[in-house]
């Protein structure tokens, strides 16, 4: 036995056919729009901003609960399985119930078509043996009979449909005959086909459709095969068994599935919730409490119940802050053991200095009626007691900050000011040296909410050093003003810093070579002091420098105080370093190295004013806005032509065989 098949052909509706190839190029092209990030197009750039803000809670939120996570990924799992099942069950009894129906069909056809048979070849009398032609069989009625016959043992079950021959389909008499309102045009072509060919029995499935729609169409199963009628002409007979009752049967399979599947689902999704929270709220738990703990809050602890692994992680979550709390406090106390120790020997040590300082004061007065060499001595003691003396005043000062007792008296102050009092303070050392110190900038007000003391003392601090340091050259402060920010910066040009030396400049006691002999009697104190003066104004302090290059230090303060900084005006690494200056040349495009923030309006470069100190030669070019803060970094500057997604490169030093201490 073989089945009909009424598959669509190619080119009939519902199929799809091949496309030209010049269609669909405006979607490809909208496409490639989007994955290109559409430059100069804000269009797409709006719709995917605007797809995206409604998605970012979401997304934050998946991000940051594992308990969603897991409930969730249960869930779809647990669902991809319930709905595997499903159709694997439904597709079982679907078979089953086809295989069912289709043998009990089969039966029943084949009693109809061996009916049909024997009636066709039943013995006639000869007509008009009786007197008349009642009993003769007529052809055109007996098909009807038939049809009525066959279809009267199967009310509602099926119904029976006896169709002409392909060769006689047009011939007087030969119209369709069915049962219960069957539309002829039911049974498939592709079915007729095959039988009109074979002499077999075939089936298929189809959809039942009545005259008239005196009924809904309803799905099928049709067998047929050709058969003789009482004059042993051909005709189809065909069987059709509705599948309503099959249908039936699988919904209600569908919808029991459907329901346990949603059930379980649902089950496994509360199970999942519970067994992950019983994991999860002891994590949450002691991630709350690290952040307590982070916070200063070293008593708080995690409570503990039962014995499983959850109980021994908090047992030992508590001991490690119990260490931590145990180890903090000998620090804490430690150090304020040091502090108390630092500031009782140096205010101890005030009196005893006051005296050997007078009694050092008459013998330097009376060193003219010393021998040379008692004369000399008698010097070397006063110029150590003034050292001694600043060191003194630097612990005092330190111990300050380190106790939280320093006090900021902040107000508004020309910083230009400061700056000329500084370098006139330092004219004689920069002469005793052959240095000249130049000024850039202060042609406007730089005015800002400062401590004059504190912001003299940390310009005293760099411009020595720059002096001391700087090999008998030139020494350049430049003072630049953009947004909110002010800036000082002294640039020297002497042994310079070498890399790595940047971070540790600003460590106390620190210097590159101990081996150094200082001329001026610094401390080891003085830039430490400078960096916390600058952190309480609520501004940097950071240093720049390379290998016989010289070195920058940059001040960057508020203009308005507990105002938060977000650039400088100032760059950290000068222009006329030797790799800005190696990259212009290279450009060939000298200002290609004018690398600046957004955030920082660009001030106009000034030219240079004079103090009332001597100057020469020519200076830097001028402001320049640019770089972030942090320990020694810098942000090189690139010139046109590089790409506008390099890395920014960082770069720290700090000064050779010098020490920056003071």
């Amino acid at each position: 036995m073989s089945g009909g098949s009424n598959a669509p052909k190619p080119g009939s509706p519902g199929v799809r056919t091949g496309r030209a190839a010049g269609q669909g190029r405006g979607p490809a092209r909208f496409g490639r729009l989007l994955q290109d990030g559409a430059p100069g197009a804000p269009i797409p750039r709006l719709v995917m901003r605007w797809l995206r803000r409604p998605l970012l809670p979401t997304l934050r939120l998946w991000r940051r609960n594992i308990q969603l996570r897991v409930v969730a990924s249960t869930l779809l799992m647990s669902l991809g399985v319930v709905l595997l099942l499903g159709f694997v069950v439904i597709g079982q009894v679907r078979n089953g119930l086809l295989d069912a129906k289709s043998q009990a069909a089969q039966s029943q056809a084949a009693g109809g078509f061996a009916v049909a048979r024997e009636l066709a070849n039943a013995p006639v009398g000869p007509a008009g043996q009786d007197g008349s032609a009642a009993g003769a069989r007529n052809a055109n009625s007996w098909r009807s009979d038939l049809v009525a016959q066959l279809a009267s043992g199967g009310q509602g079950s099926y119904n029976v449909v006896a169709l002409s021959a392909d060769s006689e389909r047009d011939g007087a008499g030969r119209a369709p005959r069915t049962s219960g309102l069957v539309d002829p045009a039911s049974i498939p072509q592709v079915l007729r086909d095959d039988v009109g060919q074979g002499t077999g029995t075939y089936e298929t499935f189809m959809s039942i459709r009545y005259w008239n729609n005196a009924s809904d169409p309803e799905p099928g199963l049709v067998l047929g095969t050709r058969l003789n009628d009482i004059e042993g002409k051909p005709y189809e007979l065909y069987y059709l068994f509705p599948l309503s009752q099959e249908e039936q049967s699988l919904t209600l399979v569908r919808g029991t599935l459907a329901t346990a599947g949603l059930f379980v689902v649902v089950l496994l999704g509360a199970i999942a919730w519970l067994v992950v929270r019983q994991v999860v709220t002891p994590v949450r738990m002691a991630a709350g409490i690290a952040e307590r703990l982070a916070a200063g809050k070293l008593q708080e602890r995690m409570k503990v119940t039962g014995e499983d692994d959850i109980a021994r992680l908090g047992e030992a979550f508590n001991k490690m802050a119990q260490n931590l709390q145990l180890k903090i406090q000998q620090l804490e106390e430690l150090s304020r053991m040091q502090r108390r120790f630092v500031s009782d020997v140096s205010h101890e040590l005030r009196t005893p200095l006051t005296t050997v300082r007078m009694a050092a004061d008459v013998i330097h007065e009376a060193r003219s009626d010393f021998d040379p060499v008692t004369a000399r001595s008698a010097e070397l003691l006063g110029d150590q007691l003034d050292r001694f003396e600043s060191l003194l005043a630097d612990l005092l000062e330190i111990s300050r900050f380190d106790a939280g007792a320093a006090a900021l008296e902040a107000e508004p102050i020309d910083l230009r000011n400061v700056v000329r009092r500084v370098i006139g303070g330092a004219e004689p050392l920069a002469e005793r040296k052959g240095s000249r110190i130049r000024v850039v900038g202060d042609e406007q007000p730089v005015v800002a909410e400062a401590d004059a003391r504190r912001v003299e003392r940390i310009l005293r601090n760099l411009v020595v050093n720059a002096v001391e340091h700087g090999d008998g050259k030139d020494v350049v402060v430049r003072m630049a003003v953009a947004g909110g920010a002010v800036a000082i910066a002294v640039r020297d040009y002497g042994v310079g810093l070498k890399p790595g030396e940047a971070t540790r400049v600003f460590s106390r006691f620190w210097r590159a070579d101990p081996a150094r002999a200082r001329t001026t009697g610094g401390t080891g104190l003085g830039l430490s002091i400078a960096v916390e003066d600058a952190r309480l104004h609520g501004g940097w302090l950071q240093a720049w420098g390379e290998p016989g290059g010289g070195s920058q230090f940059r001040l960057t303060l508020p203009r308005t105080a507990d105002e938060p900084l977000r650039g400088s005006p100032i760059p950290l690494e000068p222009e006329d370093s030797r790799q800005n200056t190696e990259r212009a040349r290279a450009s060939g495009d000298p200002a290609a190295n004018g690398h600046r923030l957004t955030s920082v309006p660009v001030q106009p470069a000034p030219e240079y004013s004079r103090l009332p100190v001597q100057q020469r030669g020519s200076a830097p070019v001028g402001v320049d806005p640019a770089a972030l803060p942090g320990n020694g970094s810098r942000v090189v500057p690139r010139s046109a032509g590089e790409r506008a997604d390099a890395p920014v490169e960082q770069i720290s030093s700090k000064r050779e065989g010098t020490d920056r201490g003071r």
